[in-house]
């Protein structure tokens, strides 16, 4: 392909450090589309004949349904998807297979093909997220009064509701669905056509092959479309972000399935045995989600690395820019899929939840709110109260709304009999009616907003 510069070959440690093609040959369907767009307007704008332009199309149809039935042939020699393409164009058509790399450079050829890829990588992770949001919607829907303690430090702190919980991660979720539309609409523009660095000479209509593969608009400066892989590092970002939720997700699934907790039970379909032990369900599947966050956030790193020192405009170090961004979508997809899959089948142990809530002394702060509304006592000092009723039940083994009122009053006169109607759990979580709180009609405001927005 550059033989003409050079007088001998390249060395083999050389043939394999400059192949891409074991990895790009991902970008195939991208990379003919960009072809056809490109030879489309090459014909258009007078460049190359019509008739060749025909044959051009129509030898990379014949190609592309060979890819898609036997795969795509890994040629070290060829070095990438685009000259493994041109090559085979050329034994289907012949020297006019040539003319199709006129006004382009394997340079924004690969930006575009990637651009691409990526694009279709968001559309692909969104409707993944969607399922998962619709999965956690309709999860909380059954479980809005469900009662569970809610944790500070991992502490019994005030008690919530599981659909409260399941809808904290919908919230997360919403927020990476927005990411990568904020992503995908930024790389929505179109590199083809920048040639190597410097723009091209021949009379060609970047528009039309912008608007031919979807793009809003041809990129504005040359040396930018070729050097540019901001898009990449925005989905990688986007991705590390929703794999930390996943996993934060996971984690609590694995946390609520042991023994000591108790809250769920994962389904057969996401847990695995042991080798040795026969009584193990461990929960694999969410273990290893968590694990692949790690993992994106190494890809995300990888690629950051990679470009923080590259002058203008383009330079070998960004081949290694793709199989980052190729991992982190592979693991993300399987990770959004596993946690979709136990959010929609795990079974909730509500009894186990709840008799954790009435245990640990969870409506402590309904006792100090009590005190402030009812004794108009400031809040400090309605605090210390709490406290010393928290030490008294913890002394008498047993929940804040069993101690008698004799002891409530002991510790302070100003305590009353109407303290019960707030000591429970249920009336906990039924007074949280701030926007966004816990109770339950808020809950279930949320879901509805949340179902009309989702379809």
């Amino acid at each position: 392909m550059w033989g003409g510069r050079f007088a001998a070959g390249p060395a083999s440690i050389m043939r394999e450090i400059n192949a891409s093609i074991p990895f790009d040959k991902r970008l195939w369907k991208q990379d003919i589309a960009g072809s056809k767009a490109h030879v489309a307007m090459l014909a258009t704008q007078g460049i190359v004949a019509q008739a060749d332009a025909d044959a051009i199309a129509a030898g990379l149809d014949t190609i592309a349904a060979e890819y898609e039935a036997n795969g795509v042939p890994v040629n070290l020699d060829l070095e990438d998807i685009h000259m493994v393409t041109e090559s085979r164009l050329a034994d289907l058509i012949g020297p006019v297979a040539g003319r199709l790399h006129t006004a382009r450079s394997r340079n924004d050829q690969v930006a575009t093909d990637f651009r691409l890829w990526v694009r279709d990588a968001i559309d692909e992770v969104e409707a993944g997220l969607l399922g998962l949001q619709r999965a956690l919607v309709a999860r909380a829907e059954e479980q809005a009064d469900a009662v569970m303690p809610g944790f500070t430090h991992l502490q019994s702190a005030q008690p919530v509701t599981l659909g409260h919980h399941l809808m904290a991660y919908y919230e997360m979720v919403r927020r990476d669905r927005s990411r990568f539309a904020d992503a995908r609409a930024r790389l929505n523009e179109c590199p083809l056509g920048a040639a190597a660095l410097a723009g091209t000479g021949f009379p060609t209509n970047r528009h039309m092959t912008a608007t031919a593969l979807g793009f809003a608009k041809p990129t504005d400066n040359s040396l930018d479309s070729v050097s540019d892989r901001d898009f990449a590092l925005d989905y990688l970002m986007a991705a590390t972000q929703a794999s930390l939720h996943l996993s934060r997700l996971a984690e609590e699934f694995i946390i609520w399935a042991s023994q000591p907790f108790g809250f769920v039970k994962l389904p057969d379909a996401y847990s695995t045995g042991s080798s040795i032990m026969p009584q193990k369900r461990n929960p694999d599947a969410a273990e290893l989600v968590r694990g692949h966050a790690g993992r994106i956030m190494g890809c995300m790193t990888a690629l950051c690395v990679t470009m923080k020192g590259l002058p203008l405009a383009y330079s070998k170090d960004m081949q290694d820019d793709k199989p980052p961004v190729f991992e982190a979508h592979d693991l993300l997809a399987l990770s959004i899929a596993a946690m979709t899959g136990m959010v929609g089948t795990v079974t909730f142990r509500t009894d186990r939840m709840r008799g954790l809530a009435e245990s640990g002394f969870a409506t402590a702060t309904d006792l100090a709110d009590w005190l402030v509304r009812e004794g108009g006592i400031p809040f400090r000092e309605a605090h210390h109260i709490t406290g010393r009723a928290v030490a008294a039940a913890e002394s008498a083994g047993v929940p804040m709304d069993q101690l008698p009122i004799a002891t409530l009053k002991d510790i302070d006169a100003r305590i009353d009999e109407r303290v019960y109607a707030v000591l429970t759990v249920d009336a906990s979580v039924a007074s949280r009616q701030s926007h966004g709180g816990t109770a339950p009609s808020q809950v279930r405001a949320r879901i509805a907003e949340a179902k009309e927005v989702l379809g």
